[in-house]
């Protein structure tokens, strides 16, 4: 069974002022009047140089002490590093040698050279790295000071320690600018909280995982944590991925890398509709979240990929839903973001895709969260959930059956505007999902009112082929106290008397208090 390890009720994202979080409030005073969306490449592009020239000297370092297997190696020897799956960094890129030129007026153009040496001679990273360090709009002195703050990242850390800060530093630092950015932030980042859970629920030990919307890459690095979280290994999943928006493309590239995650994300950033980057992949498992209710899309009337029916011109969300069916293999599944009006809108046809979905037996689980939890807008959205083979492996046969949980009570607000799911509501969701599914060891499944229902297609269809889980779970059991009504209601107003005399009697001091100082009507 795929579990989320929890002791306590954390937020699931880890929003507490930590390391991570002291580093950006040092980083983001430092931004002056610059835009978050133009900083943010000035910052995460500091940060994976760094990443690369701390596991470059590392490397190094075993080849210039060359014991064991690396007796006898060359660390002048670029192939050496390619070996080991390690970028290689010219001298004038290496962070060393930019910390000590932090102080001087040209420090742009030394990070715009480093950048441009890392790329021509490390192929993989051709047209990723930002590269206008030098602008005049970037203030060298403060760029000096970031410089230096980004250089105490994994001081003192040994062996990969040093490697997992920067990780999580770069992926704090995203949720941060996402915040940071509003709306717009949206588009290039999922909250890890629901990361998190897709992953989770869908469990991708090994196989082809797909994301044709991928943003800055969260879903591939979750994935690849999970795996090692349960005694995989970095590769065990391969990795296939598209983005229309070249920075968002650049931002993903670094975010995998900084992991040393291989993916193929295709020559370029294209557009899925328009040009679809893996026309042939078949994936075990499709992990997205495109964008909500997207008016402004490519549509061809006769897509191969629309075989259950052609979505309407003013919104992708089937037609994304579709493009994942389209990719899944055989036995493959989904899980995917998409806005509340796809469960149960009948507007443009849309109803009749839902129902066309339903009666081919693809939909699995349907999950409606609570509002808050994303940067790009305040509504609550939902977790579609589809499998191609509902009957697989030693798994319970659960065909013609989608199970409907709802988790709008669940959520912690971080803030005024942001709500994060906890470790245990993830446990609470993930859990009940593999109970249902008969994943082994994921305890037996019951429904419980309020929360979740299993519902046949004879239910669904009965309800109008609507997948809003209120519609199935019915109301929360009141637990019963035991104290009979011609014992309790007596009590009750006993209790509502005793509350109206205190409230005259607060009432009369306050009147008598502002009488002593004069305000008396």
């Amino acid at each position: 069974m795929a579990r989320v390890k929890s002791t306590r009720s954390t937020p699931a994202s880890g929003a507490h002022l930590g390391f991570e979080a002291k580093l950006w409030l040092a980083a983001d005073k430092l931004r002056n009047n610059m835009d978050a969306a133009e900083y943010k490449h000035v910052v995460l592009g500091l940060i994976f140089l760094k990443y690369i020239s701390d596991t470059f000297e590392e490397h190094r370092a075993k080849l210039v002490a060359g014991r064991g297997d690396y007796a006898g190696a060359n660390p002048e020897d670029k192939d050496e590093y390619r070996a080991e799956n390690v970028f290689w960094v010219p001298k004038e890129a290496r962070w060393s040698h930019l910390q000590a030129s932090a102080k001087q007026p040209a420090i742009g153009k030394f990070v715009d050279d480093a950048m441009v040496a890392i790329e021509r001679d490390n192929p993989r990273l051709k047209g990723v790295l930002p590269k206008d360090y030098a602008r005049p709009v970037l203030d060298k002195h403060r760029l000096g000071e970031l410089i230096d703050l980004i250089g105490t990242i994994g001081l003192g850390a040994k062996e990969n320690r040093a490697k997992d800060i920067l990780g999580r530093v770069y992926e704090y630092f995203l949720a941060q600018f996402a915040s940071a950015e509003g709306k717009k932030g949206g588009q290039f980042y999922t909250p890890t909280c629901i990361v998190r859970l897709l992953v989770e629920m869908l469990a991708p030990y090994k196989g082809r995982v797909y994301d044709p919307c991928c943003g800055s890459g969260g879903m591939f690095v979750q994935s690849e944590k999970f795996v090692e979280a349960h005694g995989g290994r970095l590769g065990d999943i391969s990795i296939y991925g598209q983005e229309s928006n070249a920075t968002t493309r650049r931002l993903a590239l670094m975010n995998l890398a900084i992991r040393g995650i291989e993916a193929d994300f295709g020559p370029e950033h294209a557009d899925t509709f328009r040009r679809d980057l893996h026309p042939d992949l078949r994936a075990d498992y499709v992990l997205a979240n495109p964008p909500f209710n997207d008016s402004d899309w490519y549509r061809k009337d006769d897509d191969v990929r629309c075989q259950f029916g052609v979505p309407p011109k003013g919104n992708a969300n089937f037609a994304w839903v579709q493009h994942f069916i389209h990719h899944l293999a055989p036995q493959g599944m989904a899980g995917f973001v998409l806005a509340n009006g796809s469960m149960s809108s009948n507007q443009s046809g849309e109803g009749d895709i839902r129902r066309a979905l339903i009666e081919a037996d693809l939909v699995d689980c349907m999950v409606a969260l609570p509002g808050q939890l994303f940067y790009s807008t305040q509504i609550p959205v939902c977790l579609w959930f589809l499998a191609k083979d509902k009957h697989e492996g030693k798994r319970r046969d659960r065909r013609r059956q989608t199970l409907f949980i709802d988790a709008r009570k669940l959520g912690t607000l971080i803030d005024r505007v942001h709500r994060e799911l906890t470790d245990a509501d993830l446990v609470r969701i993930v859990g009940t999902y593999h109970a249902w599914r008969g994943d082994q060891g994921a305890g037996k499944y019951k429904d419980t009112a309020g929360f979740c229902k299993s519902a046949t297609a004879a239910e669904i269809a009965a309800h109008g082929h609507v997948l809003t889980p209120g519609r199935y779970v019915g109301a929360e059991e009141v637990e019963d106290d035991g104290e009979p009504f011609e014992e309790q209601m007596p009590r009750l107003v006993a209790e509502l008397h005793a509350q109206f005399a205190e409230s005259a009697r607060l009432e009369k001091a306050i009147k008598a208090n502002l009488k002593g100082l004069g305000y008396a009507q």
